[in-house]
């Protein structure tokens, strides 16, 4: 009974950290939504003609016109996404070490979701098409995945360690 609880809980720790990512995905764009991309001018094409005509040929410019101001418009949407993403995850991340020693299953979903939401934000830096922006982003994942790490999976370990050091040995008594 006590293994099903356990892969119960790894589970709903799995997803509850997917559910988090989600959830910050759907609410920044629910909150700050994208530049509207332009729509492709598919009723001035005609499929049956062999040479497009000029009016075609001009709807198809127009709209590459419209789709390289489209993706301009898409680079510092993505570097601000990637901002608000960054700050949720390490806000999710540091709840999940308030939370790991009471409740430890939600806090590693917790943890999973901030792990996920930071993996969104890297995306959405590659996205912004700017590469001091991008090594400072991908900098910051490293550090608080490094510091994460050892919080998480070396600290309890070296706790443990020096506590049992510093505990009083018994004394050898010895007799002449």
């Amino acid at each position: 009974m006590a293994e099903d609880t356990r892969i119960i809980r790894v589970i709903y720790s799995f997803f509850l950290g997917v559910l988090l990512a989600i959830f910050v995905g759907v609410g920044v764009n629910t909150f700050y939504p994208g530049p509207t991309a332009p729509e492709y001018p598919s009723e001035s094409i005609s499929y049956t003609a062999k040479e497009p005509t000029a009016e075609q040929i001009a709807a198809e410019k127009q709209y590459n016109e419209q789709w390289e101001q489209h993706q301009k418009d898409m680079q510092p949407y993505n570097r601000n996404v990637s901002i608000i993403t960054l700050v949720a995850a390490v806000t999710l991340l540091a709840i999940s070490l308030v939370y790991e020693r009471r409740i430890k299953f939600i806090a590693d979903g917790v943890m999973l979701g901030g792990l996920f939401t930071l993996l969104y934000s890297l995306g959405r830096s590659f996205a912004s098409d700017d590469s001091k922006y991008i090594f400072t982003v991908v900098s910051v994942a490293l550090i608080v995945v490094l510091f994460l790490g050892y919080h998480r999976f070396v600290r309890p370990f070296a706790g443990a360690q020096v506590s049992a050091e510093l505990k009083p040995q018994k004394q050898k008594s010895s007799k002449k």
